[in-house]
């Protein structure tokens, strides 16, 4: 089953929040709804990222790798598409990502 790792963005703060689902959208929907927690504090909250990996293991490690980064400005570039991880994501020469095993 594939996975995504997803990037959220605050509409009312700079704050983003990563994550890992089988359904970003379904996830986003909880996260606007839910009253517990760090995206209760910071809703509306709009999916500003999404990649699929073909399973968990390679999305947690990625989902993992960007939340080790505490970095807006680096997570910003990675959503506008001017980075890649430097860790955990290589470019291939088709342009997509690919993990390091």
């Amino acid at each position: 089953m594939t996975h995504f790792v997803y990037i959220l963005k605050s509409e009312s703060t700079d704050k983003f929040y990563v994550g890992m689902s089988c359904n970003p959208n379904l996830r986003l929907t909880h996260h606007n709804s839910t009253e517990k927690g760090f995206t209760s504090r910071y809703r509306p909250w709009k999916l500003v990222w999404t990649k699929e990996f073909p399973s968990r293991k390679d999305a947690h490690k990625i989902e993992y790798s960007i939340k080790k980064w505490k970095s807006s400005k680096q997570i910003q570039k990675l959503i506008d598409g001017e980075i890649l991880h430097p860790y955990s994501l290589k470019q291939n020469p088709s342009n997509e990502f690919a993990t390091d095993d």
